[in-house]
Order: structure tokens, then C-alpha cells, then sequence
């Protein structure tokens, strides 16, 4: 089993849900209103006047499978809406109770 863990521009709040629709990843946890700044060339996301957007991430948990599907899916959201911003970062889930 693998951990997903996206950021995203929370404009793409809706494609990223019907990410996890689309792949059968039902279980997730998510966090609103999170502030960062991408490493590459992300504008900062902080909610203020200066910076007003902000970001959500989730976390979620699939088979192995599933989270290559489900990488694939966020690069290709990114490449359609680099502007917005969104990555995926993937861990190994060594053991689930």
C-alpha cells in the first residue's frame, strides 16, 4: 500500500475529488486553508492580501496500483493548470490497523 499526499490550489478542489472518484480511492483525509509557496516556480499561497489563494491537501491511502493511477492523474492536472499548482508526494505504508 502506498500514501498519496497532494497539495493543490483549492480552485482545484472539484478535479481533484473526481481524481479520487474516478481511481476508487475512497478513503482520504483532508486539510483545509493550507498556506506554502511551491519549490519550482509556485507563487506563495497564504491567504492574504498579498497572497489571497490558498491551498487544501489530502492524504490518502491505495493499493500500489491505484497510486501510480492516481500520480499520473495529478501530472496530467498539473500540466492543464500548472498556473494553479498541485503536486503529489508518494510514501510506502509499511503497516495499516
Amino acid at each position: 500500500m502506498k500514501a498519496v499526499f497532494i497539495v493543490y490550489n483549492q480552485a482545484l478542489t472539484e478535479r481533484v475529488d473526481e481524481l479520487l472518484n474516478h481511481i476508487g480511492a475512497r478513503g482520504f483525509t483532508q486539510w483545509q486553508d493550507v498556506m506554502g509557496r511551491g519549490s519550482e516556480k509556485g507563487e506563495p499561497h497564504m491567504g492574504t492580501h498579498t497572497w489571497p489563494a490558498l491551498n487544501s491537501a489530502i492524504l490518502s491511502v491505495v493499493d500500489d496500483d491505484k497510486a501510480e493511477e492516481l500520480l499520473a492523474g495529478v501530472d496530467k492536472l498539473n500540466q492543464a493548470a500548472e498556473a494553479q499548482g498541485i503536486r503529489a508526494f508518494l510514501w510506502n505504508v509499511e503497516k495499516s490497523v
